[in-house]
């Protein structure tokens, strides 16, 4: 405690009042300023005369006295507020917002008080900008996702008809154009998905699966499709198991092989001489991918740009070899996705070797069902006479699943929408149920979960739901799973996934 004595030789707390930056103020029970110092002038251009006897509510915006009354009421005796903001009003007839703290002493309350309009302002101005950059992105991803639905529509019709074609009598030169189509088809899908997944990625939608797999199964079925290309191109293909390359692990099997097939689709295509070698190892939790060629390679100037999305090393390469460059792009973001990390090493006209490094986490294995096709024999005599409901309204893809469906011995029956398939159900029993996801009257979801419920109330047997949608994002599985349907197959369906899945469900 200060003596008397030395409370004489302190300075004139008075200054120290007024040269404060902050808006210092004292009120009294009646919330008149008692005292106010020079900041409050500087503030809000209010003469300290003009305010030193006035009441603080006279000077508050009028949307805001019944909330700061509340408040300084509420401070009870030694309480106080921190971080209260209201506005007052400018000499000029504006309003500032002020950032209040004050305590009560006695019957007093002494309050300081900072002008935070700017602040709030360039708060309010970025809080606008984040969500109309949410906005645009939401736009963009609905776009790209119905950009999706209209391409792969008629681009199933193309696949499916073609590869209806391919199975009967034809002439070489038939075959031919017909595998260029079914080609050309695919490499269209290929697009397609690859514009899905960046859109995904940007908006941090992309998901991860976290399943234990073979690892030699599932790089086998990469390796085994580029060896052929490769083969056909004259060149020579090398795959190298590194010990302890083998067995379980746990991880997403498709990101894998779809990482694996970007840079074997790079090294084969852009190699015309030599070869291209695939070496795997798996050690010290790491599981460790390198993909070399002998193709064009590129420059260390080339190199800097080379995981840019819609970027290529040379601007002449799209018109040489075609290709959206988004491949490496999405290839970067898919191992980063999963915790490691990708590189690059080339020489122009030398080659490349491209590896990427990815946390390994080893899962022990049960039997591996084989993944070859099934003969046609086999599911003909899963499929001779089954009764199928086709809920489509598309002609082409109604066609197409005919094209299909006919030389196995299925009995199809068509309903143009989701509420014609209900009205069927209600008089028929179908062994199979092929619902599109987007029709007129009454959607695919919809007719599902109405079926469902149907089942329920009636204790009917529970008819196999197989949701055919061009929707074929992950959100539009989920939403198939939780309308009922049992399985999500994306368009453009192949015969031979269709046909399966079918057979699959037929028989659980």
């Amino acid at each position: 405690m200060t003596s008397p004595a030395a409370a004489q030789t302190l300075p004139d707390l008075a200054a120290f009042f007024d040269v404060s930056l902050d808006m210092l103020c004292i009120r009294d029970a009646h919330f008149r300023f008692v005292r106010v110092n020079e900041a409050w002038t500087r503030t809000l251009g209010h003469r300290i005369d003009a305010l030193e006897g006035a009441r603080m509510l006279d000077f508050i915006h009028p949307d805001d006295l019944r909330h700061s009354e509340g408040r300084m009421i509420g401070i009870g005796p030694d309480g106080e507020i921190d971080g209260f903001i209201n506005r007052y009003r400018h000499a000029d007839g504006s309003y500032r917002s002020l950032e209040w703290r004050a305590r009560r002493v006695g019957d007093y309350v002494f309050g300081v008080a900072r002008d935070v309009t700017e602040r709030l302002a360039a708060e309010a101005e970025m809080a606008a900008a984040r969500e109309a950059a949410e906005a645009a992105n939401r736009a963009k991803s609905d776009f790209l996702a119905n950009m999706s639905h209209e391409i792969r529509t008629p681009l199933n019709g193309v696949i499916g008809v073609a590869a209806a074609l391919a199975r009967t009598p034809l002439r070489d030169d038939q075959r031919e154009m017909v595998s260029l189509i079914e080609r050309s088809g695919a490499a269209l899908e290929g697009i397609v998905s690859d514009v899905l997944d960046l859109s995904k990625i940007e908006a941090g939608r992309l998901r991860l699966d976290e399943t234990a797999f073979d690892l030699r199964a599932e790089l086998g079925l990469v390796i085994d499709v580029f060896r052929l290309r490769a083969e056909e191109k004259g060149l020579d293909f090398r795959v190298v198991w590194e010990p302890g390359a083998e067995g379980g692990l746990v991880g997403d099997p498709l990101r894998l092989r779809q990482v694996l097939t970007n840079l074997l689709s790079n090294a084969v295509k852009f190699t015309a001489r030599g070869g291209v070698s695939v070496t795997v190892g798996c050690a010290q939790g790491h599981l460790s991918i390198s993909v070399a060629d002998t193709g064009v390679g590129f420059d260390a100037l080339a190199a800097r740009q080379l995981f840019q999305r819609f970027s290529q090393a040379d601007g002449t390469i799209t018109r040489r070899f075609g290709g959206t460059g988004l491949g490496l792009a999405i290839s970067r973001s898919l191992v980063e996705l999963m915790g490691g990390d990708i590189s690059a090493e080339s020489e122009p006209g030398v080659g490349s070797t491209f590896q990427f490094r990815l946390p390994a986490r080893r899962a022990p294995l049960g039997p591996v069902a084989g993944r070859g096709a099934p003969e046609t024999g086999d599911l003909m005599e899963r499929l001779v006479g089954r009764r199928v409901l086709l809920a489509e309204d598309h002609p082409v893809n109604r066609r197409v699943v005919e094209l299909i469906l006919a030389p196995f011995g299925v009995e199809l029956t068509i309903a143009e929408d989701g509420r014609a398939a209900l009205e069927r159900l209600a008089v028929e029993r179908f062994d199979l149920v092929l619902m599109d996801m987007q029709m007129p009257v009454l959607d695919g979801l919809a007719a599902t979960r109405e079926l469902r419920l149907r089942e329920a109330a009636t204790g009917a047997p529970r008819t196999p739901v197989l949701m055919l949608s061009a929707n074929a994002m992950r959100q539009h599985r989920e939403e198939a799973q939780a309308a009922g349907a049992d399985r999500h197959v994306a368009k453009p369906v192949t015969a031979q996934a269709l046909l399966q899945t079918m057979a699959e469900e037929l028989e659980r």
